[in-house]
C-alpha cells in the first residue's frame, strides 16, 4: 500500500474526521493534482480486492473498527463510489 494513501486514511478518514459525512470529503481530495486523485483512486480499487486487507488492517490505519470483512468491505465501496462515481452521499463507518 503506497504511503501516500496510507496517509489519506489516516488524515481524512480517521475516528475523528471519518464520522464528517457533510460532503467536504469529494471536493477536498478533488482539489489536489490529478495524479494523486488517480493514485488514491487506485489504492480503493486494490484493498477492496485485496483479501488479505481486513478490519485489523483498516483500523490499525483509522482506528475506526468494522465488525467482518464484508461490512469492512461495503463501507470501501460506498466510499469509493462517494468520491469517484458521483454516489450522492458519503458512507457512515460503524458507530
Amino acid at each position: 500500500m503506497d504511503a501516500r494513501f496510507k496517509n489519506f486514511l489516516k488524515i481524512y478518514l480517521d475516528l475523528e474526521q471519518g464520522y464528517d459525512t457533510s460532503g467536504c470529503l469529494r471536493s477536498t481530495l478533488l482539489s489536489f493534482n490529478d495524479s494523486y486523485v488517480e493514485l488514491i483512486q487506485t489504492e480503493f480499487e486494490q484493498i477492496i480486492s485485496d483479501e488479505s486487507f481486513g478490519p485489523a488492517e483498516y483500523e490499525q490505519l483509522t482506528d475506526i473498527g468494522f465488525p467482518d470483512r464484508e461490512s469492512l468491505r461495503i463501507y470501501l465501496r460506498a466510499m469509493r463510489d462517494y468520491l469517484f462515481n458521483d454516489a450522492p452521499e458519503q458512507s457512515m463507518p460503524p458507530g
